[in-house]
């Protein structure tokens, strides 16, 4: 079942690489976003939560090499128990974020992120996220190929829609 969560994932981002959503690099292989109003999102990969936005700025995710994306996620989403099979880190742009590591959710553990904020998750750290009152705003680095692996999988959103 977890790699049929990655593939999905994997799926999803070639999408958006194709249909535009990613930043065309010029001859050098330099890529530049003069502001975050040039940041074109589409909707988020279906086993990521219901409402949930992306953009992938460079590279490509579903393939070998380093990526940049920016993810929005709505007020009171729960992105569950999870893990990546490569290092990411996560870069807090607006609103905030709650984070916490380990297998389960216990909200009285997470940590809360703001604007600013930093994680560096080493490669199948589990951890979990969720958003209260507000959205977030948070970019994502890593290298691909890149996927989210569920820890239990009937948390991943795309088995209920």
């Amino acid at each position: 079942m977890r790699k049929h969560v990655r593939s999905g994932l994997l799926a999803a981002f070639a999408s958006l690489a194709v249909s535009g959503a990613a930043f065309a690099a010029d001859d050098h292989g330099l890529v530049e976003t003069p502001d975050a109003a040039s940041v074109t999102y589409g909707p988020g990969p279906a086993n990521l939560p219901k409402g949930t936005q992306l953009a992938v700025l460079s590279g490509d995710p579903s393939k070998p090499g380093p990526f940049a994306l920016r993810i929005k996620f709505p007020a009171n989403t729960l992105i569950a128990p999870h893990t990546h099979s490569k290092p990411e880190t996560l870069t807090i742009l607006g609103g905030a974020i709650f984070h916490e590591h380990g297998k389960t959710v216990d909200k009285t553990k997470g940590k809360e992120l703001r604007v600013g904020g930093f994680v560096y998750l080493p490669e199948l750290m589990p951890h979990s996220l969720w958003t209260t009152d507000q959205p977030v705003e948070l970019q994502v680095n890593g290298s691909g190929p890149f996927g989210v692996d569920y820890i239990d999988p009937a948390d991943d959103p795309s088995e209920s829609r």
